[in-house]
């Protein structure tokens, strides 16, 4: 901890991972076969308003204004680095005006999975804090002025106990790192979901 871009995550423990480097190694080779700069980006627990419904926050926030109990995970003793939509954006239009370069100290028998020869390069988006499931679910409380009935059950198999992000390079590189508070960032989502779903 934190999670860099230049660890190994070469052995993933569920079929989301998965996913998530495959389309790295697809990226990369792209960009080795044909020259092609591409930057990857890995996001760390995205929220705030038009996000999926079958999120924990939509999820939450409807239950707790419905008077229903919410399934809270791993007793709520996880962590995610949880980070608004809005910084995701901004990081996601900083980072397009950077093209990726090749990396002319790789080095093959010291592989660094970030960079390559190739011009190609991953960033994280996150917040760089990470907040305990409970606190998560405190900040909602408070945003709507109501406290949750909670059903506490264990850590689901292939969930990790905790997400954060190293964001390292995208300040070195890019010059920007998410601004926005878990409690503003929660408080602009019900104001948003109140008037969306009124």
């Amino acid at each position: 901890m934190p999670f860099s871009v230049h660890d190994n995550v070469d052995h993933p423990l569920s079929l989301y991972a998965a996913t998530k480097k495959a389309n790295e190694l697809a990226g990369h080779t792209y960009a080795y076969l044909y020259g092609l700069p591409v930057t990857g980006l890995r996001f760390f627990t995205v929220y705030g308003p038009w996000g999926r419904p079958d999120m924990a926050l939509f999820l939450f926030t409807q239950k707790i204004l419905a008077g229903e109990p919410i399934e809270v995970f791993n007793n709520g003793h996880h962590a995610r680095d949880f980070t608004y939509i809005d910084d995701v954006v901004d990081g996601v239009l900083r980072t397009a005006d950077k093209t990726a370069e090749p990396n002319p100290r790789w080095n093959g028998l010291a592989p660094d999975p970030g960079t390559s020869l190739a011009p190609y390069r991953l960033y994280n988006i996150g917040n760089n804090n990470p907040v305990e499931l409970l606190d998560f679910i405190g900040a909602i409380e408070t945003a709507l002025g109501r406290e949750a009935k909670k059903v506490f059950l264990p850590l689901q198999p292939g969930d990790v106990p905790k997400t954060y992000a190293d964001i390292d390079d995208l300040v070195r590189d890019i010059g920007f790192r998410p601004s926005t508070s878990l409690a503003d960032g929660i408080e602009r989502f019900v104001a948003w979901y109140r008037s969306y779903y009124r």
